[in-house]
């Protein structure tokens, strides 16, 4: 960090002003003036991240890859840099404690991904126009969409299904350019019009009975009803500033006809930090309390584990998906809900009530479907890869048609021992599901683990969001 402090220190010097936006560290303005040692680096990629302690989990993952050849060579890269933060909150994701605790053929694919052929510089006045976003070739073979904001906050994959910000951009090693980002980020594809909806399926929507929140420590006594504005914050969970949201919804309430296969909670943001943490949303025991009665000392907790969950960023709304909790549960009345941020993260956020005079009130939204649907599949074709190499999945290794193909949804029964199938950058495994989407759309890799060659196959069941099935689909992987 010291590093960095010093590379900031001079472009305040330099340049008279440093903006913030949703925690990103940008230039206002979007040309640097020169000046020694702002821009440019004087030492190659792999010497500055080695140099900071904030990349740290960078510098060993390198190592571990054996890709240093990648960083400190002549050959001039766009280096996309997770700090120390990305690497932590990848670990919590996927189950690991530590860098080395990584597959070593999975390491060197995320970091390949992150490596971009060629120098996208956000100073270039080809790239001056604002989120227009441009694809560019990586070293793992995939493509990352590299954009910017209008107030020149760096964005990655926008457009596509996930897109992050880039937190520093246009630093100048001698052998590119360096992009520091929060996030270990992954390959995400357009949705293009294979995002289409069954024309069977029916919308419906329902509001909250009674929407506040309720704050510990000095208010714990206190009744919050009359304000317009849910509040969540979690610094001890249970102190002056901790603030938890409740909302109260009667499934009753949803009068169309047919079988639920999508429901979401969307709630209206007024105001987050978006500081990539969990905002969780849990059920609580008790369905008796009112806009005017609940506090903090009288509201029963969640006594069981969360129901879904997201990730606060800059957006309009949150949305979460509780589609498994309505068919585990199969709620018909009264249920009250929670919003809780993960534990200590210390972070505000603040939600519209249904009496909020300009942004959209709580909702849960129900997708609705006839449940005549019929499943077919269409054809399987073995999945070709090279002894250690990589190898994505697309439709013409496995195609269900029936339903649209974000509702046709894959479960894996069993899986390879001989390597990894990575959706984005998470491993998935027997009980892990992916959609017909994800193979349309080549969002699915096999990475093999360069140890046993020969075939083995992917047990897997497909469903649609009606209930249709087809069980035993066999899908071979072949690996010379």
């Amino acid at each position: 960090m010291k590093k960095f402090k010093n590379i900031y220190s001079k472009f305040l010097v330099g340049i008279g002003i440093l903006s913030f936006l949703y925690s990103c560290e940008i230039q206002e303005n979007f040309e640097y003036n020169p000046s020694p040692d702002n821009t440019k680096l004087n030492m190659d990629a792999l010497s500055y991240i080695n140099s900071n302690d904030s990349l740290s989990f960078m510098e060993e993952a390198i190592k571990l890859a054996g890709m240093e050849t990648f960083y400190n060579s002549q050959k001039e890269y766009t280096f996309i840099v997770p700090n120390n933060q990305a690497f932590r909150a990848y670990f919590k994701a996927n189950g690991y404690s530590k860098v080395a605790d990584v597959p070593v053929p999975i390491l060197k694919n995320m970091l390949k991904y992150h490596i971009v052929n060629g120098i996208v510089n956000f100073n270039n006045p080809e790239l001056s126009a604002s989120n227009r976003p441009k694809p560019y070739d990586t070293e793992n073979g995939q493509i990352m969409y590299l954009s910017h904001t209008s107030t020149f906050v760096g964005i990655i994959n926008e457009g596509t299904k996930s897109q992050w910000q880039i937190r520093t951009s246009n630093l100048v090693p001698d052998n590119g350019v360096i992009h520091v980002s929060n996030f270990i980020t992954f390959y995400s594809a357009p949705t293009g019009d294979t995002n289409t909806q069954n024309p069977n399926l029916i919308l419906d929507t329902i509001y909250p009975k009674h929407d506040t929140f309720i704050r510990g420590g000095i208010d714990k006594e206190k009744n919050f009803g009359t304000e317009t504005l849910m509040k969540v914050k979690n610094v001890t969970n249970n102190g002056d500033y901790d603030a938890k949201s409740l909302m109260l919804f009667d499934f009753k309430d949803f009068e169309k006809p047919g079988i639920v296969t999508d429901l979401r909670l969307q709630v209206s943001v007024s105001f987050t930090h978006a500081k990539s943490v969990d905002m969780n949303l849990f059920e609580t025991p008790s369905t008796s309390w009112t806009e005017t009665s609940a506090k903090f000392s009288n509201t029963q907790m969640p006594t069981t584990p969360r129901i879904a969950f997201l990730k606060t960023s800059k957006v309009s709304f949150f949305n979460f998906d509780i589609t498994d909790y309505y068919k585990s549960k199969k709620p018909t009345g009264l249920v009250s809900l929670m919003l809780d941020n993960q534990m200590a993260t210390d972070e505000t956020n603040e939600f519209a009530t249904k009496e909020h005079p300009t942004l959209l009130p709580p909702m849960l939204i129900a997708t609705f479907a006839s449940g005549l649907a019929n499943l077919v599949l269409e054809h399987t074709l073995p999945l070709e890869v090279e002894n250690g190499g990589v190898s994505v999945f697309t439709k013409s290794n496995l195609e269900v048609t029936g339903a649209a193909p974000m509702d046709v949804i894959y479960t894996i029964e069993t899986a390879p021992s001989f390597g990894w199938i990575l959706k984005g950058a998470d491993v998935l495994k027997a009980g892990s599901k992916f959609s017909q989407l994800d193979l349309d759309l080549n969002n699915l890799l096999f990475i093999h683990d360069g140890k046993t060659v020969g075939t083995q196959s992917i047990m897997l069941t497909a469903r649609d969001r009606a209930g249709a099935e087809l069980e035993n689909i066999e899908l071979k992987i072949n690996v010379k």
